[in-house]
């Protein structure tokens, strides 16, 4: 073991142990590796100097505690005994002392959310948890090397593509165990963070609410045994409340039911192609018969075709008069187009 090694795992059993040695904490690391109290107190001064640790009081009355700044991460086998909460609870919960109230309701859900799909979903034999509470913000990955959540959605429910699944992921309510599951989790889970990524087998989605839309790139990055790797950032000043997040898709205040939907009309895009066929409509118009209330986000689109335009707005409209289909972000090419096909469902 190098000296660089060795003093990293000095730190990392200071960091264990404080909450239990907060008073003899330089003898107590003394005695484990034999090394003298000054050597230890020089660990814990770096420790401190990060913000890792803190302390109260001088000599031999002073206590040290976890500083502001916490950092942990853990590797699993991902077996039927293992329970998201239990993990949370046993490895996690210290890291949000302190924090409040509705960050770590967040990230409560956030966590017990994508856990869940790894242990019911991934058919992965390890994941790797890894939680960083810095001054600033909570950052969480999630990473396991099953088959690859994209591929896995696309095998299951019959999807031609991987990119088509992630599109029909960002919609919501897609699930391959509708007996078990919702669909609704990482929907919610996106929109709840302030920065939400998927990557697997290379492609990524992103989800960063300050951008106001989602997109997808190919990755050059080589997946290896990876399958997936889910990471989630959020303020600790943010004041969103997970709630709010939840009503936001409902139509009232009493509907608790998940009917509206944000459909990112970016993600139907196939590399450069535009929107112009009545098949690439079609596609994009799968599974909304779920949903009461669909906002399609033309953020980021230039121009789409009459055909295009027109199943949607015209020929779908007409044949599913209980859902509602508002346009929005629309530049002036394709406002013209979608009006067209409005007034025409309108006659």
């Amino acid at each position: 073991m190098s000296q660089k090694e060795r003093g990293e795992k000095i730190r990392r059993q200071i960091l264990r142990d404080v909450v239990y040695h907060s008073e003899d904490l330089a003898k107590h690391i003394s005695s484990i590796f034999s090394i003298t109290p000054q050597a230890a107190n020089h660990h814990i001064r770096r420790l401190e100097k990060k913000s890792l640790l803190a302390s109260t009081g001088v000599g031999k009355g002073k206590k040290y505690f976890l500083g502001d700044v916490r950092k942990h991460q853990i590797l699993f086998k991902v077996t039927d005994e293992l329970q998201e909460d239990r993990i949370w609870r046993e490895h996690f919960a210290f890291i949000f002392e302190d924090i409040p109230e509705n960050i770590v309701d967040i990230c409560l859900h956030g966590f017990t959310e994508m856990m869940n799909n790894v242990i019911d979903h991934s058919e992965g034999e390890e994941v790797l948890a890894a939680i960083i509470r810095d001054k600033e913000k909570v950052q969480m990955r999630i990473i396991d090397n099953g088959e690859g959540i994209f591929r896995r959605i696309k095998r299951l429910v019959d999807l031609p593509d991987e990119k088509n699944a992630l599109f029909e992921l960002s919609k919501g309510k897609l699930t391959t165990d509708p007996d078990n599951h919702t669909g609704e989790g990482i929907f919610f889970t996106s929109r709840a963070f302030d920065e939400f990524e998927i990557e697997s087998k290379g492609l990524e989605f992103s989800h960063h609410e300050g951008d106001g839309f989602d997109f997808l790139m190919d990755t050059d990055r080589p997946a290896g045994k990876i399958g997936t790797v889910v990471s989630m950032m959020i303020q600790r000043a943010s004041k969103r409340i997970i709630r709010e997040v939840f009503d936001k898709f409902t139509q009232g205040p009493d509907d608790y039911g998940f009917n509206r939907t944000v459909v990112p009309m970016q993600l139907a895009q196939y590399d450069k192609e535009k929107l112009v066929s009545r098949s690439q409509a079609k596609r994009m118009l799968a599974r909304l018969e779920k949903f009461e209330y669909v906002i399609f986000d033309f953020k980021g689109i230039n121009d789409v075709g009459q055909a295009f335009a027109d199943e949607i707005f015209r020929v779908y409209a007409r044949n599913n008069p209980d859902i509602k289909l508002v346009p929005v972000h629309m530049e002036k090419d394709v406002s013209k187009m979608v009006n067209r096909a409005i007034h025409a469902s309108e006659k």
